[in-house]
């Protein structure tokens, strides 16, 4: 192998740019030439190739974002998009390329190669650690301390005025972030996109608790079964009018930030892997880390979302909330 190309596509999350430097800087090593795809599968699209070196990727292992900046192309999912995207990389001469994002980007390489024989090797960019085939993805160690340092800081406020906070957090499809944030920020209950919300359980349990606690925090995946958070909040006031109800969503702060040390790492480890990975003839794959080791996990099982997650978890969770 000759000439890699790296792109990242989807959501950004923190860690992508330790992911790409690790790419680039194994690519150097192993004297491979290395091209940057900007804005992902649209700029694969639209001919924007960048030369990378060992320099270009100086400086960006702390960064959040990502460098080579990533979008989503509808244009991809023609036929004539993926011609074109073809028609570049064949331009460029490139022999691999390695996709970081998530679910729609290795759908979208899973598609594209039944078009275009050169081989793709994913790693798992996406904060809400939803894919099969690694036990965390690129973003997701640090969009959770994230949110536990915002639902800390929403504490205090809650504490000083007797509040029930709702605090929304990023997962439309998957709860893990609402999960373990949850578990550790000490909240009364979790309510996530797997689980149909028992509304009547929830308000037993929030009548029933403590009555010495100063605040409450309940933490909501986005539309995680009850529908708006808001909508939601104005129930449970109607059901407990003696509660002083506040309403709080996290948003996108959630993707942004300096990644964390375990992200830092796992990203390295994931870029590292893919080149190596791309070297030994593999192809159509996503690079994870299982138990602490490399897995490799064929792009048609990674994108499968995982339908429960963590009865223990869950179950610790209503244990501890007491």
């Amino acid at each position: 192998m000759k000439k890699i190309a790296v792109f990242t596509s989807g959501g950004d999350s923190p860690g992508m740019n330790a992911c790409i430097r690790a790419v680039v800087r194994t690519c150097v090593f192993h004297k491979i030439e290395v091209m940057g795809i900007l804005h992902g599968y649209d700029g694969m699209i639209r001919d924007e190739f960048i030369s990378m070196n060992a320099k270009s990727v100086s400086g960006i292992i702390q960064r959040g974002g990502t460098i080579l900046k990533t979008a989503r192309s509808s244009e991809f999912l023609t036929q004539e998009g993926m011609q074109k995207a073809k028609a570049n990389l064949e331009k460029h001469g490139i022999e691999g390329v390695i996709a970081i994002g998530g679910d729609g980007t290795f759908k979208g390489a899973l598609e594209f190669g039944t078009l275009c024989s050169i081989p793709f090797v994913g790693c798992p960019g996406t904060i809400d650690n939803d894919l099969i085939g690694t036990d965390f993805t690129i973003g997701y160690d640090t969009a959770i301390n994230t949110v536990v340092e915002a639902v800390d800081k929403i504490r205090d406020t809650a504490e000083s005025h007797d509040r029930l906070f709702f605090v929304e957090v990023m997962g439309r499809d998957a709860g893990l972030i609402a999960l373990r944030s949850g578990i550790g920020s000490g909240a009364e209950a979790i309510l996530i996109s797997e689980a149909k919300t028992d509304f009547e359980k929830l308000i037993q349990h929030l009548k029933e608790g403590r009555k010495d606690k100063s605040s409450k925090i309940v933490i909501v995946s986005e539309q995680g079964g009850t529908g708006s958070v808001l909508q939601l909040s104005e129930k449970v006031k109607k059901e407990l009018p003696f509660y002083d109800i506040r309403v709080s969503v996290l948003g996108h702060i959630q993707r942004g930030g300096n990644p964390t040390c375990m992200d830092r790492v796992n990203s390295s480890r994931m870029g590292f892997s893919a080149v190596e990975a791309l070297m030994a003839g593999k192809k159509q794959v996503m690079i994870g880390i299982i138990n602490n080791k490399i897995a490799y996990t064929p792009f048609e099982n990674a994108v499968k979302h995982l339908d429960e997650i963590h009865p223990d978890l869950q179950r610790m969770m209503r244990v501890l909330a007491v």
